[in-house]
């Protein structure tokens, strides 16, 4: 008994271990750097800094509360009507995390840039083209897209959290003369609130830290990209790493507060509904209502993927509704370039490696806080959470600073000729989260009965976990580690300020110069993008498929 001790609080500690050096000692040497009370002065001076900073939490602001109101809407569809194609919902709504939003932009440019989609038709009605794209119209093009992208996440908490309400409360308040309003914002609405706190959150800092997509429209007041555009400077100019605090403490403030708001409203959850109980059949035409929705929205999230596939396959997509010239010229460019192919092949070796590391810290962290309850769990499990609340980056620049300052990390990570385990740990650390997130939900959705019966039975405890545990959370696992696989394949932070070599550029990197090509460029990082949407749809359906409606669990605090 106690050699089995011995080895989980060793397991336990070589996970807590992997957080200090890989989380910790990043963020503690960007703080160390950056955190100079003089160079934060000069930056609160600084108006075009002050304006990054406002521009990034307006961005945030205004992407979440896009997000918050197209996916209570569905959510609501969803808990409340049966229509057809219900059960393809979830997986169909994934379809916009199939890109990276910076990606989508450029989709998104091709339908309202002004010789786009939109002025085309507009064109047609005699209407003269509009700016969409200039002065503020940027500004609302990046929240659009951002909000398109996120969605999802804000969705699938939201459906869990009307899944765990008891029907028996709304009955109980119609009975007691609630109008239907007042049993929305009385009764359902504040047994939501775990998950609308969740899932928005998630939106907040995920907005409020995006580098990709305001890079990419052109976007540059916002911090994240002001920090990516002071790489070149950093020896002279420290200031990017006083803004990296700045959103460093930003975002780990909003971070805790919805921790705290989430665990204040742990009283007001309701209890597991009957599954199907208070689902209402709509009859007729009706039925059809809720499937529109959803089609409707699934469409409008799926325009930028559909104008980059137009892009891809075509010579020529300007001015017109349609592009002209269908043609495979695009990817013989985007194969032919010497960017791509190493591209593909440095990002699957950097997402293998951070696959197996994210499984491995997230199924021991896991088992250490919902089997185990070792002392210390509770605290590998906040430090998985982290990276959430951490900015990419923040970590980014961490583990720039780490070879200068730790001798042990300059003979492990060397950003410049050698960066395959700087970028696999980085892509690592970003996704344990969700490795966490969906073996604890399978743990927790299984009976330790069926393990104390095998050992009542005379298995040990190392033969009760390889035989009866981890072959039935086997199908989470497999779904954090694809998350993890997939998302690294297309990180965008990480990687544009880590690869700094050409022969070390992984996919989003590649995708990012390729882009920036005067001629051929844009068509070449369309079909380029192709194959990755592509690549992450069959991922992120897989997921779907094993997971189920238990999906949203990957994308929880």
């Amino acid at each position: 008994m106690r050699s089995q001790l011995f080895v989980r609080y060793l397991l336990l500690g070589a996970v807590l271990l992997f957080f200090t050096a890989f989380l910790i000692l990043p963020i503690g040497t960007v703080v160390g750097v950056g955190c100079d009370w003089q160079l934060i002065a000069e930056l609160f001076r600084n108006k075009i800094y002050l304006e990054g900073l406002w521009n990034s939490f307006a961005i945030a602001v205004c992407t979440t509360g896009i997000v918050f109101l197209i996916s209570l809407g569905l959510a609501l569809l969803y808990d409340r009507f049966d229509f057809p194609g219900k059960g393809l919902c979830n997986t169909a709504l994934l379809l916009p995390m199939v890109l990276p939003p910076f990606v989508g932009a450029l989709g998104f440019k091709q339908i309202l840039g002004y010789y786009g989609v939109v002025n085309a038709l507009l064109g047609r009605l005699g209407i003269p083209p509009v700016d969409f794209l200039g002065g503020e119209g940027t500004f609302w093009a990046v929240c659009l897209i951002e909000a398109l992208h996120l969605y999802p996440i804000c969705y699938l908490n939201l459906v869990t959290a009307l899944g765990n309400i008891d029907p028996a409360l709304t009955e109980a308040a119609a009975n007691l003369g609630a109008s239907p309003w007042q049993r929305f914002f009385r009764v359902r609405l504040p047994l939501m609130r775990s998950g609308i706190l969740a899932g928005c959150s998630i939106t907040l800092i995920w907005s409020f830290t995006e580098l990709g997509t305001p890079l990419m429209f052109g976007f540059t007041r916002t911090t994240a990209v002001q920090i990516f555009n002071g790489l070149t400077e950093l020896e002279t100019n420290p200031i990017p790493y006083a803004l990296v605090v700045i959103m460093l403490v930003v975002s780990s403030l909003l971070y805790l507060l919805a921790k705290f708001a989430l665990k204040s409203s742990g009283s007001a959850s309701g209890s597991k509904g009957m599954v199907n109980s208070g689902t209402v059949v709509l009859t007729s035409w009706k039925k059809f209502l809720p499937s529109g929705a959803f089609l409707l929205v699934t469409l409008l999230s799926a325009l930028p993927h559909l104008a980059l596939i137009c892009c891809a396959f075509s010579t020529r997509y300007s001015g017109t509704v349609f592009p002209q010239n269908f043609t495979f010229e695009n990817f013989d460019l985007a194969l032919s370039n010497a960017l791509v192919l190493p591209s593909i092949a440095n990002s699957l070796k950097y997402s293998v490696f951070a696959m197996v590391i994210a499984c491995a810290a997230g199924l021991f962290t896991a088992l250490a806080s919902v089997r185990w309850h070792l002392r210390g769990s509770a605290l590998a499990d906040l430090l998985a959470m982290l990276p959430l609340a951490v900015p990419g980056v923040v970590v980014a620049f961490g583990f720039l600073g780490m070879p200068v300052k730790f001798d042990w990390a300059a003979r492990i990570f060397d950003p410049v000729n050698n960066p395959v385990w700087l970028l696999s740990i980085a892509y690592a650390v970003r996704r344990v989260p969700y490795v966490v997130r969906a073996v604890a939900s399978g743990l927790e959705q299984t009976p330790e009965e069926l393990e104390n019966a095998a050992r009542n039975f005379g298995a040990g405890p190392w033969r009760t976990l390889w035989r009866i545990t981890l072959p039935l959370v086997t199908a989470n696992l497999i779904v954090g580690g694809l998350f993890a696989f997939s998302f690294s394949m297309l990180e965008v932070s990480d990687s544009l300020i880590l690869a700094q070599k050409q022969e070390f550029f992984p996919i989003t990197r590649a995708l990012y110069e390729l882009a920036q090509i005067l001629g051929y460029g844009t068509g070449a990082a369309c079909a380029f993008g192709v194959w990755a949407m592509f690549f992450l749809g069959l991922t992120l359906a897989a997921g779907a498929i094993l997971l189920g409606r238990k999906v949203g669990a990957v994308f929880k605090f």
